[in-house]
């Protein structure tokens, strides 16, 4: 019998639409098996976080050795990490556990803007845990942060999708097998440019690098508000399907990802005043049926990287 477990370290989520909340929901759906280590508690809901509590690192890697030392893992999914002392500690349990496969979500900036985490957690993530990634799933935002917080700091506006193309070949030299830039927060046009008008908005394109070879996720542009937790959902869906027995390979853990993701906005319930969560239960599994109604297109990056940072 499969196992497909999957140990979730990250933050609290009491609306239940992101953070660990949002993670089980998601490998449920996916027939994964969810363990957690919970790295801080929040009071949020739809429009906005209230407070945060964090969990003391001594107690986050005591609930990953108790996991890992009883149950065992497949892959690691992380998020929130809240503390420099967390992170030190979660990278500390990975190597003492023979660094298994680890999708991190690097969740450092807010919606608004704001940074999450102080720089030296920052510093911290850059150069302990990108190493030891396999998957790297940074949005605009967090992927300019772990940049400058390296030295690069004129890092060039995003113009197009080559620029989120340069994030992400940036990135992959610090260390991660894998690097996904999700470009949700920036989305394009009919030819993969930022728009001048916000009625020009066609496409969202998230960019995978391995090594030289880059593919384009291209999905349409949806104008829902209920995009909570977006980021870890995608985080938690290429988890799940990297553990799948079936055995998918990166690109088909990424496309089947995104395609839960865009039907999960979709289908998604309306719920609170603010930005509302995804429907995390719209298929038990990924199904021919969505895969038949997805508007994704993976479309091969021809353009060589490299080019424009020589």
């Amino acid at each position: 019998m499969e196992k497909r477990r999957i140990l979730v370290i990250a933050g609290s989520d009491s609306s239940g639409g992101a953070g660990l909340e949002a993670d089980q929901k998601v490998i449920a759906a996916h027939q994964c098996y969810a363990m957690t280590a919970t790295t801080a508690l929040t009071a949020q809901n739809t429009q906005g976080v209230i407070d945060i509590h964090h969990v003391p690192s001594t107690f986050v890697s005591k609930q990953i050795d108790a996991c890992i030392d009883d149950i065992g893992v497949d892959v690691v999914k992380i998020g929130m990490l809240a503390s420099a002392e967390t992170v030190d500690a979660v990278a500390s349990a990975l190597e003492r556990h023979g660094r298994p496969t680890c999708v991190l979500d690097p969740v450092m900036v807010a919606t608004t803007g704001a940074q999450l985490l102080p720089n030296e957690a920052v510093t911290n993530i850059r150069e302990r845990l990108l190493p030891l990634t396999t998957v790297l799933t940074p949005n605009i935002s967090e992927a300019r942060l772990l940049l400058e917080n390296f030295g690069i700091k004129r890092l060039p506006e995003i113009k197009s999708v080559e620029g989120l193309v340069s994030l992400g070949a940036l990135l992959q030299a610090m260390g991660p097998k894998y690097v996904l830039i999700k470009g949700g927060h920036l989305p394009l046009d009919e030819d993969l440019n930022v728009p001048q008008q916000a009625a020009d908005r066609k496409y969202v394109v998230d960019v995978l690098h391995v090594g030289c070879d880059i593919t384009l996720f291209v999905t349409k542009y949806s104008t829902s508000k209920n995009t909570h937790g977006t980021g870890c959902s995608l985080a938690s869906a290429i988890a799940s399907n990297i553990a799948h027995p079936k055995g998918r390979d990166m690109w088909g853990a990424v496309a089947d990802a995104c395609r839960y993701i865009e039907a999960g906005i979709k289908t998604s319930p309306d719920l609170g005043h603010g930005s509302g969560p995804i429907n995390h239960f719209h298929s038990l599994s990924v199904t021919e049926t969505m895969r038949s109604e997805s508007s994704l297109e993976v479309r091969e990056y021809v353009t060589d990287p490299y080019e424009d940072l020589l």
